[in-house]
Order: structure tokens, then C-alpha cells, then sequence
């Protein structure tokens, strides 16, 4: 019996390759470094899976800074302000359209399905030239062969590619991408043809938008280009991948029927429906690869219940037919629970990262062939059993408690148009007001300060004394900026999400479980494994302690729940709803806790309100509720001249406006400029938008400072479909992961556009 996985992750054990890019962005390594750091990781990963048993390993699956980037790279989509002259795709060009450069924006950044992991949009249009630029599929699978291990390369399909791109900048919106098919299946067969001649005999395509609702002529376009690549296939086993939902019965029918296909990879755990379609309609003769082992979460695999869904397809697809696999990439999981020295054994016995997930395939695989390890089984019946008996899961006052709110809407009394005048009268602030969004650079010292506390190298004297003079500089430079509404820069905090966790029961933290966001971001969700309840205040002494530094207001600065709950390893034996109820009613305490002690603005971020929304349009209406009470919940109790902002960044938001119109904030802040300002198209189609809002102005995931200038020309196309009295000015998103180099210009710009535009629309009163 075989097994396979679809992808692991690539930063490391111990984030070397975060490292390793960050020192060579800073030009204090070479690209040579970079590419030996790289080189000794793709090494381990293969290693340690040919070690562990795995048939099927994938390559390709290694990158610098994201698999939908390599795409474009080797497809040649270069957009043309990045002036490349063809050849091979090197750093330079490679990371400018990541991240953009001194003269020119990065390419759009948004979410990858449902998850906290983002990629960069490919801009395409009729005059894009397509050519065979970047050949690291078929050096990374030589790569592998040299070191003994034949690997499955693995490629973005080209069908999902394009339905994932977007029209270039002058390229009119209704485009049909799809229209590009022709151009790129030469460049997809070339690739394959040096596969091939490399000794390359299984080849995978992560087709993950089949999950999505898709026209008929979406699906046309699947059995139309694996129908032309099938004679450059012949030879080759075709897999093509889909995860994180289930399949449509339209798409299942589409996928099983693809011409020149050896197997496919279904989620099979969260994709449960598609177990139906598989036993009423899977195709005689080809290969299932079962996700069986959850990609995307840390819980250890029910092997016994894996075990019996795994023996049912058996009977149906053939003891030879049946591949074990995970259910999508481990990228989206830690890589590996060794590293965790500190999570108590109970917890620990709980959980599976990447590198143990791997052997929960193969011993799954070695069951199905009748060599069951039966201690290993029974010692994962036995953590199993624990997990559903613990005291520490439940608390039955807290589900009480969440069980109450499902009977009022928890709508504040007044109007969002009452309660900004209210605001106003206690603010007095200018029109567009300025503001950042949270966060201002974490520089080393800061780190420094954070880690040797927490390994109490120094005291809780020092280590207040230590925040609070960072406190202080921040404070002072938005002073000296003259930025009207202040945050006190979170210096305290390693991670928005993290830190709360910290302090909310019902969670657990690593030390290493680090899982890649973007490039080199990469961030540590916390492990809910129980009821969540705040047993004291979390934000009130640091938020005190800013607002006494200045007259100006200062943001009190919380995480949403349905953020928390998005950006966490989310407890699998309860729905999501409920434990997001269970967050909604701690941070409600610590909002009212605010409020009492004189904070009059405060952001409950929910920047993972969108990435959260199922794939299916069925199922949106169901989570968009329960998502935008849970945020209710939150701030419900304050009064009207309590200013309550919210946060969202980096996904598609147009579709939803209604629903954050619904989440009755009084001012959202909302990511805008590295998507080329399409969040403004909703407005300019008549939306009605009567809160405030503050559109990003520039990118802050980007070097790039940008001039007052080009802020002052955005800030004008948001006045032409934005009432001047509801409009803010503010960054796309919080500053931690920029230099105050960078920081202090951008904001000095930011500020001089906004009192420009003052002054214009003053005299032209």
C-alpha cells in the first residue's frame, strides 16, 4: 500500500529560509547563501520522507516566496514595469514583483483559498508574451534523483493559474483569463518534455479552484487543457490535486473524466461529501489518493476511524489503487512537535505537526497492507480517549455562557451616523483624519528585551521600564508627524494573535510551531484546545499607560474573535461557531474594561473575517452570520461617544461589503493599495457606505516609500465615490514588519497629503 504527500513546509525547523532571505534582502548574504540554505532544506524535506516511507514525494514544492510567484516566473509573466529582458528569471526580478522595489509597487497579495497562507496575483492580458523562463521544476527533481530520491514534481495546474490571476493594470475587467489557455499549455509542455527526459514518471496539478463554484465554461476549460496535454503526458502518471473542500458532483464528473489522468487527491477531511461521489461514481482503474491526514490543523489523526473509511474505499478502488495521502499541503501546519520542548505531555499527546503527520501516513499505509504497527495504534486510541475526557477541555460555565447569545443580534442602540457625531463632538478631529493601523517597527532591541523576559533573564521592573520607553518614542514621533489619532505601537506583542491567546484559558503555545504567512512572515497560531474565557484584563495597563503620554486619542488595540479563532489551530471536536462565541465574550470584557479606564477609540482587528469564508457560495450566508455577531458581540455594551474601529487586509472584500456594512463599526480600516484600489469599485457601482472608513493608502508589505504625491492622487480617487466626512487616511496595514528608515517618510507624506488635500477642499468651500 502507497503513500503520498501533497507538499511540506519550507521555512524549516527553525526558520532557516526566514532567515536566510531576510539577511540576503538586507545585502548582508549573497545569492549563493540564499540558494545553499535552500538547497540543504529541500535535502532534509526529501530525507526525511524516503525515510519515513513515502512512495510519492513531491518536489516543486520548495520556493522562495510562493508556488503561484514560481508559476508566473516560469510561464515568463514578468508585467512589464519590472523591465525584464527575457532569460532566465533571477532574484532581482523574482522579488521585486513580490515585494516591489524602490521605483515600482509589488504585484497584489491575497489570500490562498481559506487559509492564512497569501500569494501574489498574476497580471495578465491579451499582449502578456509567455515564455519558458524559470526552470526550477526540472533542477529541483534532478536535484532530488542525485541524492537517491525520485520525487513527483508538482505544479499549480494551468487551469487554477489563470482562474487565480487577474487583468493587468489596463486590461478591461471582464477579460476572459481563460482566453490565455492556448498561450501558457506550450510552456507546461515543454516543462513536462524535460521531466521526462530527466526520469521524471509521476507528475502532479494542484487544481484547487474544482472546489470552487465554477461556470460550465470553467469546467470546459479543465477537459480542454489536460485534453491537449495529454500526448506530452503519455509516459508520464498524471495526478491532479484539488483540497480544501469538497468537490461539486459538476466538477467530480469534469475531474474523473480528464483525458490522459492516472490519479486524483481529494480532501477527505474537509471535503467528507466527496466520499459519497467516490463511492457511487469513482473510475475503474484509476488511482485515489485519500487525504486522510489533516493538512491543515496539528491534531493527531484518528487512525482508527482513518483507518476504517480508508478500508471502505479499498472495496471500491482496489487494494492497488489506493494511495494514503494528506489532505492538502503540510505548508499550512508547524513542521515538527520534537522541536517543542514545553507544551506538557497530556497536550502534546494530542497533536501532529508536519513531520509527524508524514508517519501517520505511512503507518496508515503499512495497516492497509497488514503490517499494523499495533502499539503505535494503540497509543493513538489511547491520546485519543484523553482528549475527549480531559477536565481542561470543558468549562461548562463558558459554553453556558456562549449558548445565551444566540437569541439577540447584539446591535448597538444607535446609529452608526448618531454615534459619529457624538465621536466628534468628544474627538474633534479634522476631516480625513489620520491614523495607522497598530503596530510600528519591532526592531531587534525590542525582540531582545521580549525574549529575555520571557526567559526571565531580566525582571518585570525592567522589562515594563524597557516597553514603556518604547512606548514613549512612539508616541513622541506621531506627535512630531502630527498623526491625529495615536497607537501605542504594540511593542509588548511578538504576534496580534498570539498575544491573546497568551492570556485567554483554553489555549496552548509552542515554541517553534511556526507556519509560513507570506515570504519570509511567518507566524505561530496558538493551539485552542478547550472552553476560552479571560480571567483578567489584557490591554488596559499598556493602553492606560499611552493615553497618559498624549492629549490626542489613543487606540486601545484588541484582536477580533473570528481573527483569533482564523489565525489559530482551531480545536476539531466542537463547531467553530461556538468557540468564536467563547472569544467574542472574553474580548467584550476586555472592550468594556477599556472604555472604563478613558479609552474613547478602540480597534478590534478582524482581519481574517474574509479568509475565513467558505469556498462554497451555499455556505456563506451561515458563517458570514455567526462572523459578523460574534464582532457585535464584542463592542455592544459602550456608549455612543466610544469610537469602535475595525481592521480587515488583504483579501477580496466586494463580495461581502454588505456584511462588514452589518458589522456596524463605526470605522473600518481596510486594505487597499496593493490590490490597485479595487475595494473602490464597490462604491463607485452605488454602494452606500455611511460609517467611516480608511482605505490603505500605500502598501506597507513593500520597502517602497511611497510621495506625497502619488498618496495625494489615491486619497483623490477616494473622494470622488467617499463622502469627505466618513473618509480617514491611514496605511494599508500594521508597520511591525517595516524599518523605521522606511516608517518615518512614508508617515511624513501620509500626513502632508491629507492636510494638502485639507487645505484644497477648504478654499474650494
Amino acid at each position: 500500500m502507497a503513500s503520498h504527500i501533497v507538499g511540506y513546509p519550507r521555512m524549516g525547523p527553525k526558520r532557516e529560509l526566514k532567515f536566510a532571505l531576510e539577511s540576503f534582502w538586507d545585502g548582508k548574504s549573497t545569492a549563493e547563501d540564499l540558494q545553499k540554505v535552500a538547497a540543504d532544506l529541500r535535502s532534509s524535506i526529501w530525507k526525511q520522507m524516503s525515510d519515513a516511507g513515502i512512495k510519492y514525494i513531491p518536489s516543486n514544492t520548495f520556493s522562495y516566496y510562493d508556488q503561484v510567484l514560481d508559476t508566473t516566473a516560469m510561464l515568463g509573466a514578468v508585467p512589464a514595469r519590472y523591465n525584464w529582458n527575457g532569460g532566465e528569471i533571477g532574484f532581482d526580478t523574482y522579488f521585486s514583483m513580490a515585494r516591489g522595489n524602490a521605483s515600482v509597487p509589488a504585484m497584489e497579495m491575497t489570500k490562498w483559498f481559506d487559509t492564512n497562507y497569501h500569494f501574489i496575483v498574476p497580471e495578465l492580458g491579451p499582449d502578456v508574451k509567455f515564455s519558458y523562463a524559470s526552470h526550477k521544476a526540472v533542477t529541483e527533481y534532478k536535484e532530488a534523483k542525485a541524492l537517491g530520491v525520485d520525487t513527483v514534481p508538482v505544479f499549480v495546474g494551468p487551469v487554477s493559474y489563470l482562474l487565480l490571476s487577474k487583468p493587468a493594470k489596463g486590461v478591461e475587467k471582464t477579460f476572459d483569463l481563460l482566453s490565455l489557455l492556448d498561450k501558457i499549455l506550450p510552456i507546461y509542455k515543454e516543462v513536462i518534455a524535460e521531466l521526462k527526459e530527466a526520469g521524471a514518471t509521476w507528475i502532479q496539478f494542484d487544481e484547487a479552484t474544482l472546489v470552487k463554484d465554477l461556470e460550465p465554461y470553467q469546467l470546459e476549460a479543465f477537459t480542454k487543457a489536460y485534453s491537449a496535454l495529454e500526448s506530452a503526458c503519455s509516459g508520464l502518471n498524471v495526478i491532479v490535486a484539488t483540497y480544501f473542500a469538497d468537490v461539486p458532483a459538476e466538477a467530480f464528473k469534469t475531474l474523473t473524466s480528464l483525458p490522459g489522468v492516472s490519479g486524483y487527491t481529494f480532501d477527505l477531511v474537509r471535503g467528507e461529501k466527496t466520499l459519497g461521489l467516490i463511492k457511487s461514481s469513482f473510475p475503474s482503474g484509476k488511482y485515489l489518493f485519500a487525504g486522510v491526514v489533516d493538512g491543515r490543523n496539528i491534531w493527531a489523526n484518528d487512525l482508527a476511524g482513518s483507518l476504517t473509511v480508508l478500508k471502505s474505499l479499498e472495496g471500491i478502488v482496489g487494494k492497488d489503487k489506493l494511495v494514503v495521502s494528506t489532505s492538502c499541503s503540510l505548508l499550512h501546519t508547524a513542521v515538527d512537535l520534537v522541536n517543542e520542548t514545553k507544551l506538557d505531555d497530556e497536550i502534546k499527546s494530542w497533536l501532529a505537526f508536519a513531520a509527524q503527520k508524514v508517519v501517520e501516513v505511512n503507518a496508515l499505509a503499512k495497516a492497509l497492507a497488514g503490517q499494523k504497527d499495533e502499539a503505535y495504534f494503540s497509543a493513538n486510541a489511547a491520546a485519543q480517549a484523553s482528549r475527549k475526557s480531559s477536565p481542561r477541555v470543558t468549562n461548562e460555565a463558558v459554553q453556558k455562557a456562549a449558548a445565551a447569545l444566540r437569541g439577540s443580534d447584539h446591535r448597538r442602540a444607535t446609529n452608526v451616523s448618531a454615534r459619529l457625531d457624538a465621536q466628534q463632538k468628544k474627538l474633534n478631529l479634522p476631516i480625513l483624519p489620520t491614523t495607522t493601523i497598530g503596530s510600528f517597527p519591532q526592531t531587534i532591541e525590542l525582540r531582545r528585551v521580549r525574549r529575555e523576559y520571557k526567559a526571565k533573564k531580566i525582571s518585570e521592573e525592567e522589562y515594563v521600564k524597557a516597553i514603556k520607553e518604547e512606548i514613549s518614542k512612539v508616541v513622541q514621533l506621531q506627535e512630531e508627524l502630527d498623526i491625529d489619532v495615536l497607537v501605542h505601537g504594540e511593542p509588548e506583542r511578538n504576534d496580534m494573535v498570539e498575544y491573546f491567546g497568551e492570556q485567554l484559558s483554553g489555549f496552548a503555545f509552542t515554541a517553534n510551531g511556526w507556519v509560513q504567512s507570506y515570504g519570509s512572515r511567518c507566524v505561530k497560531p496558538p493551539i485552542i484546545y478547550g472552553d476560552v474565557s479571560r480571567p483578567k484584563a489584557m490591554t488596559v495597563f499598556w493602553s492606560s499607560m499611552a493615553q497618559e503620554m498624549t492629549k490626542r486619542p489613543m487606540k486601545g488595540m484588541l484582536t477580533g474573535p473570528v481573527t483569533i479563532l482564523n489565525w489559530s489551530f482551531v480545536r476539531n471536536d466542537q463547531p467553530r461557531f461556538e468557540t468564536c462565541y467563547q472569544i467574542a465574550l472574553a474580548i467584550k470584557d476586555e472592550v468594556e474594561d477599556l472604555e472604563k479606564a478613558g479609552i474613547t477609540v478602540i480597534q478590534i482587528d478582524e482581519a481574517a473575517l474574509r479568509e475565513g469564508l467558505p469556498l462554497r457560495k451555499a455556505e456563506h450566508a451561515f458563517y458570514l452570520d455567526w462572523a459578523v455577531h460574534s464582532f457585535r458581540i464584542t463592542n455592544v455594551g459602550v456608549a455612543d461617544t466610544t469610537q469602535i474601529h475595525t481592521h480587515m487586509c488583504y483579501s477580496n472584500f466586494n463580495d461581502i461589503i454588505h456584511s462588514i456594512i452589518n458589522m456596524d463599526a463605526d470605522v473600518i480600516t481596510i486594505e487597499n493599495s496593493r490590490s490597485d484600489e479595487k475595494l473602490l469599485s464597490v462604491f463607485r457601482e452605488g454602494v452606500k457606505y455611511g460609517a467611516g472608513i480608511g482605505p490603505g493608502v500605500y502598501d506597507i508589505h513593500s520597502p517602497r516609500i511611497p510621495s506625497m504625491e502619488e498618496i495625494h492622487d489615491r486619497i483623490n480617487k477616494m473622494l470622488a465615490v467617499l463622502e469627505t466626512n466618513i473618509l480617514w487616511v491611514n496605511p494599508d496595514c500594521g508597520l511591525k514588519t517595516r524599518k523605521y528608515g522606511e516608517v518615518k517618510p512614508a508617515l511624513q507624506n501620509m500626513v502632508a497629503a491629507a492636510k494638502k488635500l485639507r487645505a484644497e477642499l477648504a478654499s474650494a468651500k
